[in-house]
């Protein structure tokens, strides 16, 4: 693995990923809507301080819209099965456009943080 992306709720899971895998060489980036009006829930908003992501190197954001986080939810279970939510598809969509740019040949892993249950009345299933 030569990088990892996450959509920035609190922090947590991406604080803890890069205080753990920096050290081993992996490249840590942040996931961020690419404006106030998105559907992503758990995140995005914002703020200047994250408590977690003190002590975090990262080595930059990437930012997606709401459109390409449901896209990219709707391709992952089309093509592999998986039900997730906005910020899954913020994360592939994300894993996306670095491998074809600066992570490009290398291996970016992303996790599949929330289901798709809770978005069935939205329009990402509706």
């Amino acid at each position: 693995m030569s990088a990892f992306c996450d959509f920035v709720g609190s922090g947590g899971t991406l604080g803890g990923a890069a205080r753990f895998l920096t050290p081993r060489g992996v490249r840590i980036y942040a996931v961020q809507p690419d404006n106030p009006a998105h559907p992503i829930q758990g995140g995005g908003y914002a703020m200047a301080h994250l408590a977690q992501l003190d002590g975090a190197e990262l080595a930059g954001t990437v930012t997606v819209s709401g459109a390409e986080a449901a896209g990219h939810a709707r391709l992952l279970a089309r093509t592999e099965g998986i039900f997730g939510g906005y910020s899954t598809g913020a994360n592939l969509a994300a894993a996306v456009r670095l491998l074809q740019g600066s992570e490009k040949g290398g291996v970016v892993a992303f996790l599949v943080c929330d289901s798709g249950l809770k978005y069935l009345s939205t329009d990402l299933w509706g």
